[in-house]
């Protein structure tokens, strides 16, 4: 045996736990103690026969104990406008449109309820210079993965539904407002983008938002279901909250959500419609990111009210003041609808797991779960 700078190995961590001394593990092997502590250190590289020997005697497969320092492929990948630059950072790769893009996981993006596992680690040179990765998963399991933006919690639960029912799927969902989550499909950085906008003028949900855009691209809205909007205000609603008008009251505190959220627009629309100036609201500039961070204010009492949904309010055991039904659509472009793991995730939109799921949030209809609800050429 000689020495190999590049080869790497595990083998005391293997046989450790398995409670292996070194002399066990050279008898079991049939090699000498010091060829087992050469090899370990990373003084001697082991020959094909006593690599072959060891994984026999560890009960797993060479490749598991053995790999080289650079073992790692190196790719190139288009960024998002989130990727930062100058630092290495952990990233997850998806084909979307044709190109491989590079989303890095960082801030709310790294994290679900776990850390998310990276595709590999990146690096970008300069503001114009594509992502340089290196690449610790299958190609395969890239072009299985589906992006979805979008900032309501059932976009994973969705996901969730997807995967199992799809084992070899792999979904990916990266955290936005609704006009944020649109942005990110005109760029070409997701496949789907979840929205739930109102527009007083049309009388109608997310069209007129996406239309404008999504100019010269050409996409179908899916309904992925209705669900009630209101304040989310603490067990027993002890202000007697029953409209937005009485959030003028100096003795209520809100949670507000960041501009180009659909709960932002919905506060915004019932406080001028109701003539009531954003200095009246006390909290009105006490801003979180998410439907999730609004209900664990309230639920700890750093704020008495603020915008979500009904389902937010049974998960954290909050009472709620229905302001008005919501459609919540995928909008989709349509050349990303012939792509497989698109077309998986869309097929799940139509069977009973998810739609018992929903229901049993609370708060959700899905009488039109799955159904185009708009085109736009």
């Amino acid at each position: 045996m000689k020495q190999d700078k590049e080869l790497r190995n595990n083998i005391k961590q293997i046989r450790t736990r398995l409670g292996l001394s070194q002399q066990d593990l050279a008898q079991v092997a049939g090699v000498s103690r010091q060829a087992i502590s050469g090899v370990e250190s990373g003084q001697y590289a082991p020959s094909a026969t006593v690599a072959l020997r060891l994984a026999k005697a560890l009960g797993c497969r060479v490749e598991d104990l053995f790999w080289l320092e650079d073992d790692d492929a190196v790719i190139e990948a288009q960024p998002t406008e989130s990727v930062p630059m100058g630092q290495p950072f952990r990233l997850s790769l998806a084909q979307v449109g044709g190109q491989l893009v590079a989303h890095p996981l960082i801030q709310e993006d790294a994290f679900r309820t776990e850390i998310i596992a990276a595709d590999g680690e990146g690096w970008r040179e300069s503001q114009d210079s594509t992502v340089k990765v290196k690449l610790w998963t299958s190609a395969d399991v890239i072009h299985r993965t589906v992006v979805i933006a979008g900032c309501t919690p059932v976009l994973s639960l969705w996901a969730n539904v997807a995967e199992r029912w799809y084992p070899d799927l792999r979904v990916y969902w990266s955290f936005a407002n609704s006009m944020e989550a649109l942005n990110r499909l005109k760029r070409g950085e997701v496949h789907i983008a979840g929205v739930h906008l109102y527009d007083p003028s049309t009388d109608s949900y997310n069209e007129s938002f996406a239309k404008e855009v999504l100019t010269h691209h050409s996409a179908v809205l899916i309904n992925l279901g209705l669900w009630e909007e209101g304040l989310l205000v603490q067990p027993g609603n002890p202000k007697k909250l029953t409209t937005v008008s009485q959030l003028t009251d100096s003795q209520i505190r809100i949670v507000n959500r960041e501009q180009g959220s659909g709960s932002r627009q919905l506060l915004d629309r019932l406080l001028e419609e109701a003539k009531i100036p954003h200095t009246a609201i006390n909290g009105f500039k006490q801003i979180v990111n998410s439907h999730v961070a609004v209900a664990r204010a309230i639920a700890s009492g750093e704020a008495d009210a603020g915008v979500s949904t009904r389902a937010l309010a049974t998960a954290f055991g909050l009472d709620f003041v229905p302001l008005q039904q919501t459609r919540y659509d995928l909008v989709i472009l349509k050349q990303y609808l012939q792509e497989q793991p698109v077309q998986q995730m869309l097929n799940i939109l139509g069977h009973h797991r998810l739609h018992s799921q929903l229901i049993a949030l609370g708060g959700y209809d899905t009488s039109q779960t799955g159904e185009i609800v708009a085109t736009i050429a």
